[in-house]
């Protein structure tokens, strides 16, 4: 099963032209271009079409979220007075599974939510197990007090994630060896760790 998994993330990888998680980025190194035996060869120019959905699924991606959760989530962007595009990445980061892997809580998206998902994240001392969680400025995150004992997070305490994760945000402070976290505002789009065009996912959205 974990084979298959990251195979498929590195087939995602090259298909994106990023990589999506740490193993994904060695094999994505060795060959930068499209899976497949045509991967390499030179493509055909792309539809804008073509390049304004392969950039929302670049964003889908980084979050690993399902296209009916991208669409609400650009719906609520849409409704405020900021730049939509500005706005979907900023709601997007203050998910509950994103800040824990902004926090070095886990090593891939994949692992964060699971950590959210198995009920070891505490978000103001209760427990939340939903990835899609929205974190308000002034929360604080934590990784359950049994939960601190294991392995995974004993590993995660000691800084071992920090060298294939982005620096820790701004807006963030993070407590590693506590394994806790306050968002101490909202993030700022500049600031937020994920590569993309956001222009062109609100032109996607917007056809």
């Amino acid at each position: 099963m974990a084979i298959s998994r990251t195979r498929r993330q590195v087939r995602l990888s090259r298909a994106l032209g990023l990589a999506l998680t740490p193993k994904a980025k060695k094999y994505f190194d060795k060959r930068p271009y499209g899976p497949g035996e045509h991967g390499r060869a030179r493509k055909r120019q792309e539809s804008d079409y073509a390049v304004r959905l392969k950039e929302k699924q670049r964003l889908r991606a980084q979050y690993g979220i399902r296209e009916a959760q991208m669409q609400r989530v650009f719906e609520e962007a849409r409704r405020e007075q900021a730049l939509t595009g500005e706005s979907l990445i900023e709601l997007l980061e203050m998910r509950l599974d994103a800040l824990v892997l902004r926090a070095g809580f886990a090593r891939t998206s994949a692992q964060a939510r699971q950590a959210v998902v198995h009920r070891h994240i505490l978000v103001d001392g209760q427990l939340v197990d939903r990835p899609s969680f929205r974190v308000k400025p002034g929360q604080v995150i934590q990784v359950k007090p049994k939960s601190q004992t294991t392995v995974p997070f004993q590993v995660a305490a000691a800084g071992a994630h920090r060298d294939v994760l982005p620096n820790v945000p701004a807006y963030l402070d993070v407590s590693l060896e506590k394994l806790r976290a306050e968002l101490t505002r909202r993030p700022k789009r500049a600031e937020v760790p994920v590569i993309c065009n956001e222009q062109l996912v609100v032109e996607y959205y917007s056809r």
